[in-house]
């Protein structure tokens, strides 16, 4: 038996599932009410449901909302589905996105897919054009501390570094010759050096070096003798020295101007200037259109967004602590932690039985309660200062005598007659 490698559930049909009658995606829209078959599910993905065409349908279920939908959809029953959302097959992994008509499930989804998933393929290099084409929200970035239009102009090619260093590696090369002439009579310098030996990944090494007393960084790069112009450098140098010799002989001193490597170095450095002008005029374009028109200067929901808002809760982030293998908790004995826990306390103060809620901050509550523990302690010593004035003693029984002695009183009768 011979498996599907590619298959994938509401992949395009091809093979001996493709039928000639089968439907095309035009022929589908967003709001049509169609009659199909549940073909599979999946815990994480739906139900696939056959309406058809060439792609199956796909009704997004997902999580704990299976618990009490699994009794109402199962593999092979017939249902009704209206088509919510027609996409891009190349870039959807489910062109059309349903929801279940008959029987009547949809209010029972709770767990709702945030984005309709998406393929990501090797030659998607641009994660902003993925994301944008995706339907997603544009990836949260640090506000840069100063705006770009304002920034000066560079000017500083990166490729500029290494032109310095082919230049600095010719004219050290020309110098040993010229200290070696008998040497390099009958042959040069880069037919003495073996190159099969010349190791990319290591040609730069970060050493120290020592001038008189003083111990400095050292930088050693190693060049490859074939990404030199030895020709041209040759060439350049007789050059110099015929001009320097008519220099002599007219008696003037000859000063060297700038150098082949040198001119080079200076186009790629107006290159990297005239890029970053346009760029500047550009963005400058773009900020008045915006302006012009009552639009946002910058792209909404591009800086300082909480990351859990675009990726979800279940963002994995390598960089936090929770996600390393060797983490055992953060440690309960720092000061921000026991921060964590008063405020964590005094939430719990205020919420009380959750018949009310008082929106104080922990600072405010910590400040308020100083308040409060001064003024009573104010009040303590006034009172103890206050002179104590004697009581006159009272058993709180009034007593009528009167009363109590009449013989006409119905408690006295008895004893008074007799």
């Amino acid at each position: 038996m011979q498996f599907d490698q590619d298959y994938y559930p509401g992949r395009r049909k091809r093979g001996k599932d493709y039928r000639e009658d089968m439907l095309e995606l035009p022929f589908f829209y967003p709001g049509q009410i169609c009659y199909g078959k549940v073909i599979s599910i999946h815990l994480h993905q739906g139900a696939f449901v056959d309406i058809g065409g060439t792609h199956d349908g796909w009704v997004p279920i997902k999580g704990n909302d299976w618990y009490w939908i699994r009794h109402h959809i199962k593999p092979g029953m017939n249902v009704y589905v209206e088509i919510l959302a027609k996409r891009d097959p190349y870039r959807f992994r489910f062109p059309l996105e349903m929801r279940l008509v008959y029987p009547n499930i949809d209010h029972l989804v709770f767990n709702r897919f945030d984005f309709p998933p998406i393929f990501h393929r090797k030659e998607d290099t641009n994660e902003e054009q993925l994301w944008r084409e995706g339907g997603r929200p544009p990836i949260p970035r640090k506000k840069p501390l100063t705006d770009m239009e304002t920034e000066p102009l560079v000017s500083d090619h990166p490729f500029v570094e290494t032109l310095w260093e082919w230049h600095n590696a010719e004219q050290m090369i020309l110098d040993h010759e010229d200290e070696n002439p008998d040497k390099f009579r009958d042959v040069t310098y880069e037919s003495t050096v073996d190159t099969s030996s010349f190791d990319e990944e290591n040609r730069i090494q970060y050493t120290e070096g020592r001038v008189k007393e003083t111990v400095l960084k050292k930088k050693v790069v190693n060049v490859n003798i074939k990404e030199l112009d030895m020709k041209a450098a040759r060439a350049e140098r007789e050059e110099i020295k015929r001009l320097k010799a008519e220099a002599q002989e007219r008696g003037e001193e000859y000063k060297i101007g700038k150098m082949r490597r040198n001119i080079e170095m200076d186009e790629y450095d107006l290159l990297q200037w005239r890029r970053s002008y346009e760029e500047r005029e550009a963005l400058l374009r773009d900020i008045c259109c915006r302006k012009a028109l009552g639009l946002p200067i910058e792209e909404p929901g591009r800086y300082d967004v909480d990351e859990t808002v675009v990726y979800g809760k279940d963002y994995y982030d390598p960089s936090k602590p929770m996600y390393r293998y060797d983490y055992w908790g953060e440690p309960r004995n720092t000061e921000k932690v026991k921060l964590e826990r008063d405020v964590e306390r005094h939430n719990q103060q205020i919420i009380g039985d959750a018949k009310k809620w008082c929106e104080t901050s922990y600072e405010d509550y910590v400040r308020k309660k100083t308040l409060r523990e001064a003024a009573e302690s104010r009040e303590r010593r006034r009172r103890a200062a206050e002179p104590q004035e004697e009581e006159e003693y009272d058993d709180d029984m009034d007593l009528d005598f009167e009363k109590m002695t009449d013989p006409r009183a119905p408690h006295n009768r008895f004893y008074i007659t007799k």
